[in-house]
């Protein structure tokens, strides 16, 4: 069984090192994930997180009157790679669990899937709206938010089955994890509404907080002693993903509601090309790692989107 990702914080005395990648393309194998990985591997990540996406769903025009809907999967496999890389590696992996495109039936059929491989870390979000709609719509008996989410996999750790008729249930052991946003939810009305709702998961069941990406440390620690003054003790590891093209600064503002300081932009904006914007970003992301870990963060969490030649760089010079 896994070690948890609050036992490696527990039993260690420094910053830990983890990162975050996607399932590759369906079509695609898992050359890309190695790819990924053997760069990183001997900055002895402890765990390293999957993402999951649900399925997307478009329409094919049949004929002038008729339109055929299609489910497309476009990355499938999150169960499967995360077994991959716990058996090839040795490495402790962190899945996703979403609530988009998934039923309490299928949920819980995949969460006992992963207590079969032994993997018993978990992140859980409740996943974006469908692709082109701006409103989150959960499958029919789904969960519609990551609490409902986060209350069906404690019911499992108390061996409490949807088919309540099961006899002599086992109980699973899953670590919980949640996300957190220092600059707020893009759907929240405020960042108490945020600090409430976070609440409400820690009590049903959460044991740590990963956070949304933010270029500014202030963000981060404005948003720690927020969490604490509210009474929220457990982890709160931040996570970073460095800026890679000049695009990126119009694009993360707007997909993830999260501010680009004045200075980055400045600099970013003088750079001739984009490998001069992604240097630019490898050595801001050390300047924001080194300051974290000099204030004893837990973890540094990476978000590589599938490349880590610059997740490499900062390693280097922080680890």
């Amino acid at each position: 069984m896994d070690k948890t990702v609050i036992e490696h914080i527990q039993q260690s005395d420094k910053t830990l090192f983890s990162f975050e990648l996607l399932p590759p393309l369906k079509g695609h194998n898992f050359d890309g994930i190695q790819t990924a990985i053997d760069p990183l591997i001997e900055f002895k990540p402890s765990f390293i997180n999957i993402t999951y996406h649900q399925q997307e769903v478009i329409y094919e025009t049949v004929s002038k009157d008729l339109m055929k809907k299609r489910t497309v999967r476009k990355r499938p496999g999150t169960v499967g790679i995360s077994a991959a890389i716990k058996f090839r590696y040795g490495i402790n992996v962190v899945p996703h669990i979403i609530c988009g495109g998934f039923s309490k039936e299928d949920t819980e059929n995949a969460l006992i899937d992963l207590q079969f491989l032994g993997i018993n870390n978990l992140l859980v979000v409740r996943g974006d709206p469908q692709p082109g709609t701006r409103v989150f719509t959960p499958e029919p008996n789904g969960n519609e938010h990551a609490l409902d989410l986060i209350h069906q996999i404690a019911d499992l750790n108390n061996a409490k089955y949807l088919d309540d008729s099961l006899e002599n249930t086992r109980a699973t052991n899953f670590c919980i994890g949640v996300a957190g946003y220092p600059e707020k939810h893009s759907e929240s009305p405020n960042m108490d509404s945020d600090l409430f709702f976070l609440k409400k998961k820690i009590k049903a069941g959460a044991s740590y907080i990963v956070t949304q990406m933010f270029y500014d440390n202030k963000k981060y620690f404005d948003f720690v002693a927020m969490c604490r003054a509210e009474g929220i003790t457990i982890p709160i590891i931040p996570g970073l993903k460095p800026i890679t093209t000049e695009q990126q600064i119009r694009s993360i503002p707007k997909t993830f509601n999260v501010d680009i300081p004045a200075a980055l932009v400045k600099e970013i904006i003088k750079c001739k090309d984009n490998k001069q914007v992604r240097q630019l970003g490898i050595e801001w992301a050390i300047a924001q790692s080194k300051e974290l870990m000099a204030q004893g963060v837990p973890v540094l969490h990476y978000y590589t989107m599938g490349k880590s030649d610059n997740i490499r760089k900062i390693a280097e010079e922080v680890f």
